[in-house]
């Protein structure tokens, strides 16, 4: 049976350590928690690129940044960069007005 391959932000990784008093906030940390249960589960496909390494790698928070780091080893695929991601997201942000970083990231998902 094929698995789902799932990609998610950096924003995905670092919603558990959000403040949580806020219910969508909340919602979302429960939501991450049981992608994060079906990965290590083996039940869905965890993706990796090199945007959210770049990404993590720039937060201040040594704790946290090592904890996401700790889920490049438990993905299945890892993504690279190449010119065709770049140029994906060059047109992304072109045509429809998504951010550097975001369009990357889709770009890598896609």
């Amino acid at each position: 049976m094929k698995l789902w391959r799932l990609y998610l932000d950096n924003c995905c990784f670092n919603r558990p350590y959000d403040d949580q008093s806020s219910l969508p906030v909340y919602l979302e940390t429960q939501a991450k928690l049981n992608i994060q249960e079906q990965v290590k589960n083996h039940e869905v496909e965890l993706v990796w690129s090199f945007i959210l390494t770049a990404e993590n790698e720039a937060n201040p928070d040594y704790d946290i940044r090592d904890k996401i780091a700790d889920w490049m080893d438990l993905s299945a695929n890892y993504v690279p960069y190449s010119p065709n991601i770049e140029i994906y997201a060059a047109n992304l942000m072109e045509q429809n007005g998504v951010d550097a970083k975001d369009a990357l990231h889709v770009a890598c998902a896609v």
